[in-house]
This record gives C-alpha cells, structure tokens and sequence, in this order.
C-alpha cells in the first residue's frame, strides 16, 4: 500500500496519478494524513448502461465502483481490486437524484476520513488509524 511513496517516473512524465500536482498538492495541504504512507487514496468510478439493449426499454443501470490508487498500476485496475460499491437502477439514468443515491457511500468515505478506522497491518504486525480520501 506504500508503493506511491517509493516509485516514480525519473523522466518527469505523469504516468501515475501519485506524480501529479494534485496529489502534491493534497499531501502539502493535508500533511497529517500524506505523513501515514498506508492512508488510502481511492477512486470513485460510475459508468452507466441500458439494461435490456438500447431500443428495448428506457431502463438503465448505473454502477459505482471505487478503486485503490495506492497500488502499482500493474493491479490498481485488476478485477480483484475494483469494489462495486453501488448498483442504481432507473429510467434513464439517475440524473439529479445521483447525490441522494451516492449519500451512503459518502457517509462511509467521510468516515474514512474522519476519524478514520483502526486496521490491522499484517507486516508490520499492529494496529494502525487507516483514513482514506477519494481523489
């Protein structure tokens, strides 16, 4: 979970989002929690579709995903390591309605942040307060 710290691009091209400014940025804005190499920083995905084919029906399906960006980007977008976090079905989409159908994965991610959740680290073999943000 700390390979963002240790690995970077020598010829200054972004190729992982740990090289951006934005994430320099953060870690000089929020040094409390970029001080914790194992805080998380995660991605939040939604792509949506027609259920039943595009002339069938007007129903949809939106998925949530959220991803680790902590990992190498050898495994970040591996199957394994992408959690469907929410389903939201409809017709044609959720359109202004999508924050009140977000609003518990929300909660949770403001959780992670504040104040954060204590997490086992089998290699170092203690407790640790893992927080996580959303980039």
């Amino acid at each position: 979970m700390t390979w963002h710290v240790r690995c970077h691009d020598e010829n200054k091209k972004i190729a992982y989002p740990s090289e951006a400014k934005a994430w320099q940025h953060f870690d000089h804005t929020y040094p409390n929690f970029a001080f914790e190499l194992k805080n998380v920083r995660l991605g939040l995905c939604i792509d949506g579709f027609s259920s039943f084919g595009q002339s069938a029906s007007p129903y949809s399906s939106w998925l949530v995903f959220v991803t680790v960006y902590n990992l190498p980007p050898s495994i970040c977008m591996k199957p394994k390591y992408i959690f469907l976090s929410l389903i939201i079905f409809g017709l044609q989409g959720p359109r202004k309605n999508i924050n009140v159908m977000l609003q518990p994965l929300i909660d949770e991610l403001k959780q992670l942040w504040a104040p954060g959740v204590k997490t086992y680290d089998s290699f170092k073999h203690q407790n640790y307060n893992m927080r996580a943000t959303r980039v």
